[in-house]
């Protein structure tokens, strides 16, 4: 409680002192001697420590024959390192308290851990945590069973529609692109993993270099220092494989495929490649995506899809920033009979707001509500962490927390109309419609 009274002091200060040239939320950042970046914010308030150590060695690096290597790569390092069995390794972090966790997304992949920071337990957890980043031994017996599980989860997501749904998408928006495979691998691919495959990629990819090291709680500058060493010093420092991803290019026309599935209710996805996380209409299209679909019961799509007609529950709509442009997408579920009316409408508001952009009373109404619960963004230390992790991964300013309410603050109608109506074209968009019958106007539609 007396950490999320601080975090929230701190951001009342935020508010009031927006154009101060002080950081409110006092990133520390710097290099260890092996290449490593370093994040992070000192807080005294509990005797904690959350750090997290993540690198470029997501979904996204993985191979079409060999996908799913970055997901059980990340995965296994929890479950063996040299001279720790599984079993061990959870023993090491349960005796003192600590917590370790995983991240795995399209782009990034690590470990984080979170641990008392008195001397003892501290340094117990920090020793059991560097040994399996940085030697793990991806055990021939421990793969095999998750393989077996990751299999069976994969067989049983593949009946389900809105797993149909996202794959189906993902496929029509990116095409060849590695953002279209599925991030846990295919079945295929899954089950010819080996060992050998799970090192090469830790070698190529879990470099010291490349690593983000990002710590907040109650330690001093000097002894996050020690730490960023301690767990980066022992990493791979060359022979990474290089970062060169292929552009994510735009949608060469519309393309619409409905997939029939027995769900009394169609799953409906529609979409096309949005922006990367550090496009500088990031902030517009952000706004301007909270008065179209990601306001909740506020938002337009669900004033016109669930208030006014009655065609589902909710409909919603968000940009997901990646390393290059990810996924623009608006989602909603209906009944199998309304498929079509619900698309006209969905489009049409679309249409309607790329157009014209929000009214100055939606936009007002926008900024109250994300300026008035930002504090709840970074009410705690680890939501601070995330932030940090964040910030070093995809090399945002360090002011970023900062000059947030500001970026909000300072967009204009126009701005919003302006940004919408040259990233999103209503007219070159992917449809995809899980549990419905064929309708009369998709006869023609591109399929792939």
């Amino acid at each position: 409680m007396r950490s999320k009274r601080a975090a929230l002091w701190l951001v009342a200060a935020l508010l009031l002192a927006a154009g101060s040239a002080h950081a409110i939320l006092p990133i520390q950042h710097w290099q260890t001697k092996s290449g490593a970046r370093v994040y992070f914010v000192e807080n005294h308030d509990l005797p904690m420590l959350d750090l997290s150590v993540e690198f470029p060695a997501g979904a996204v690096f993985d191979s079409k024959q060999k996908s799913g290597a970055a997901s059980m790569t990340q995965r296994l390092l929890q479950l063996g390192a040299e001279g720790m069995s599984e079993d061990e390794i959870a023993r090491g972090f349960a005796d003192v308290g600590a917590q370790l966790s995983g991240t795995f997304n399209t782009d990034r992949a690590g470990l984080s851990l979170r641990t008392l920071s008195s001397r003892e337990e501290r340094g117990q957890a920090l020793g059991v945590f560097t040994r399996i980043l940085q030697q793990p031994l991806f055990p021939e017996d421990v793969l095999e069973r998750e393989k077996a599980r990751l299999v069976a989860a994969l067989k049983e997501a593949d009946t389900k529609p809105e797993s149909i749904a996202s794959r189906a998408f993902d496929r029509l928006v990116f095409r060849d692109h590695p953002y279209a495979q599925r991030s846990t691998g295919e079945v295929a691919t899954v089950q010819q993993l080996t060992r050998q495959d799970l090192v090469d990629f830790h070698r190529r990819y879990y470099i010291a270099p490349r690593a983000v090291v990002a710590l907040i709680g109650d330690l001093n500058r000097e002894e996050a220092a020690r730490i960023a060493e301690q767990v980066t010093a022992g990493l791979p420092r060359d022979g990474g494989a290089a970062l060169e991803l292929p552009p994510v290019t735009a949608l060469p026309a519309a393309a619409t495929r409905f997939i029939a599935h027995p769900a009394t209710q169609s799953h409906i996805k529609i979409g096309a490649p949005g922006i990367g996380r550090d496009d500088p209409d990031y902030f517009p299209l952000f706004v301007g995506n909270h008065i179209l679909g990601g306001g909740g019961f506020v938002s337009r799509l669900t004033e016109e899809v669930r208030t006014k007609r009655g065609l589902a529950y909710s409909a919603y709509s968000y940009f997901t920033p990646l390393l290059l442009p990810g996924p623009f997408l608006i989602g909603m579920q209906t009944k199998r009979e309304q498929v079509q009316e619900a698309l006209d409408v969905v489009r049409a508001t679309l249409r309607e707001f790329v157009a014209r952009g929000p009214t100055e009373a939606e936009l007002t109404a926008a900024k109250k509500n994300i300026i008035g619960s930002f504090p709840l963004r970074i009410d705690s230390n680890r939501k601070i962490h995330g932030y940090l992790a964040l910030i070093g991964f995809y090399r945002l300013p360090l002011t970023y927390l900062d000059d947030f309410v500001k970026h909000v603050e300072k967009l204009t109608v126009a701005d919003i109309r302006d940004a919408f109506a040259r990233r999103i074209d209503p007219e070159r968009m992917v449809t995809v419609v899980v549990g419905a019958a064929e309708t009369k106007s998709a006869a023609s539609s591109t399929r792939n």
